[in-house]
C-alpha cells in the first residue's frame, strides 16, 4: 500500500500510509503536515478472528476474544505505544509528532471477516458460533503524553471531531457493519489499559443490547406520538431547565432526567441528526467550543480527574435512522472525591440502577464549577 490523502471539511487533510503488520495508519492534519515515516518495527502476524457466542438465556451475542489477554497493560510514559515514535522507542505511531491518528487496534474484540459474512436472524439455542466480525480502531486525540481531552484546544478538538466523521461515514460503508460505537474510557477505575489521550471505535457486526432496547422504545414513541424521543427529550429539558449543564447555538448539555451515574451528561445537538457523520460543519464546529467546557466541568466538580466514560450513541448504519438520533453519554463513578459508585448486586445482575443523588443537585454543582 502507498500513501494516500483526502481532503476533509476544516481544513482537515487525511493521509493513509501502511503500518509494517499490514494495518493501515491514518493522519489527520490541520497544518498541511507532511506524512511519509515509515512503520520500522519488525512484522508480527496478526491475530486471528475471534467467536461470536450467542447466550440463550437472553438471547445476547458475547464476543470470544483470547488473544487479548496479552495486551499491553498501564506502561509508563516511556514505554507507552500510543506516544509518537522516537529513537528510542518504535510505536504505533511511525512519525515523530501527529496531530490526530486512527489505526486499527492491534488486539481487536472484531475483526473483518473474510467473505460471505451474515450475521444469524434466528437467534435460540441452536444458533452456532459466528466470526466475530466487526472493526475495532483506536483514535488518538494528541501526541502529548500528559493531556486529556479536556486539555486540547478548541482546533484539537475540531480535528478529532473530523476524524470521528470520516471513520463513521467510511465505516458505514462496509456491508458487515451494523452499528458504528466510538468511545473514550478515562481512568483506572472504567479499566483503562494506556493513560495516553485516545478513545476507540467499535464497529460492530449486530446491534448491541443496549441499542436494541433504545430502537424499540424510540419506534413506540414514534407510533404513538409521530415525534423523535429525543427531540422530546430535549424540549422537556429545556422547559425545565433545572438539568441543563451549558447549552449554545447547535448544543445541549443536560443531566438526564433519570441519570444512573453521580455524574451524567448527555450532550446532544439541538437539531437532532442520525449519526456523526450527518452533523453539519457549524454543528462541529461549535461542538469543540462545548465539548470543552463540559469536561472541564466534570473535572471542576471536586478539583480532580474524573473517571469517566464517555459514549457516543447513534442510529444503526441500516435500521432506524429516522427515530434514533445522535447523543454523547459521559458518567462518572465517582460520587465523592474519595468514593465511587459501585456496580453491585441489583445494577450489575438485574441491570436495575439505584442513584442515592438526584440529577437536579449534580446539575447544579456542574454549574457552579468556576472555570
Amino acid at each position: 500500500m502507498t500513501s494516500s490523502q483526502i481532503s476533509l471539511s476544516a481544513s482537515v487533510i487525511r493521509t493513509d500510509l501502511p503500518m509494517s503488520d499490514g494495518r493501515t495508519i491514518r493522519y489527520y492534519d490541520s497544518e498541511k503536515q507532511s506524512r511519509s515515516a515509515k512503520d520500522l518495527r519488525p512484522v508480527e502476524v496478526q491475530p486471528g478472528i475471534g467467536e461470536l457466542r450467542l447466550d440463550p438465556l437472553v438471547n445476547e451475542w458475547v464476543a470470544m476474544a483470547a488473544h487479548r489477554q496479552g495486551r499491553i497493560f498501564l506502561p509508563p510514559k516511556e514505554l507507552c505505544p500510543l506516544c509518537p515514535s522516537s529513537v528510542d522507542l518504535l510505536t504505533e505511531i511511525p512519525d515523530s509528532n501527529y496531530e490526530v491518528v486512527v489505526f486499527d487496534n492491534r488486539s481487536p474484540s472484531l475483526r473483518p471477516p473474510d467473505s460471505n459474512f451474515q450475521i444469524p436472524n434466528e437467534l435460540n439455542f441452536d444458533t452456532p458460533i459466528v466470526p466475530a466480525a466487526g472493526k475495532c480502531e483506536v483514535v488518538c486525540y494528541a501526541a502529548d503524553h500528559g493531556k486529556s481531552f479536556k486539555d486540547l484546544s478548541v482546533k484539537q478538538i475540531r480535528t478529532v471531531m473530523e476524524a470521528w466523521r470520516n471513520r463513521v461515514k467510511e465505516l458505514s460503508s462496509e456491508d458487515f457493519i451494523a452499528h458504528i460505537f466510538p468511545f473514550e474510557n478515562r481512568g483506572e477505575e472504567v479499566g483503562v489499559t494506556l493513560s495516553h489521550p485516545h478513545g476507540q471505535i467499535y464497529a460492530y457486526s449486530y446491534l448491541t443490547p443496549r441499542v436494541e432496547k433504545m430502537l424499540a422504545v424510540a419506534q413506540a414513541h414514534k407510533t404513538r406520538t409521530g415525534r423523535v424521543l429525543l427531540d422530546d427529550v430535549i424540549a422537556r429539558e429545556i422547559k425545565d431547565e433545572v438539568r441543563i449543564v451549558t447549552q449554545n447555538a447547535d448544543w445541549i448539555a443536560y443531566v438526564p432526567y433519570a441519570s444512573r451515574y453521580p455524574f451524567e451528561i448527555h450532550l446532544a445537538p439541538v437539531k437532532s441528526v442520525s449519526d456523526m457523520a450527518e452533523l453539519s460543519d457549524s454543528q462541529a464546529d461549535s461542538f469543540s467550543i462545548i465539548s470543552q467546557e463540559v469536561f472541564r466541568r466534570l473535572d471542576g466538580v471536586f478539583g480532580i480527574e474524573m473517571a469517566y466514560i464517555a459514549a457516543w450513541h447513534q442510529a444503526p448504519v441500516r435500521v432506524g435512522r429516522n427515530v434514533l438520533k445522535l447523543h454523547l453519554q459521559i458518567c462518572s463513578v465517582r460520587r465523592q472525591p474519595n468514593k465511587l459508585k459501585y456496580l453491585a448486586g441489583s445494577e450489575s445482575a438485574m441491570g436495575a440502577f439505584i442513584m442515592d443523588m438526584k440529577p437536579e443537585q449534580s446539575a447544579q454543582q456542574l454549574r457552579e464549577v468556576k472555570l
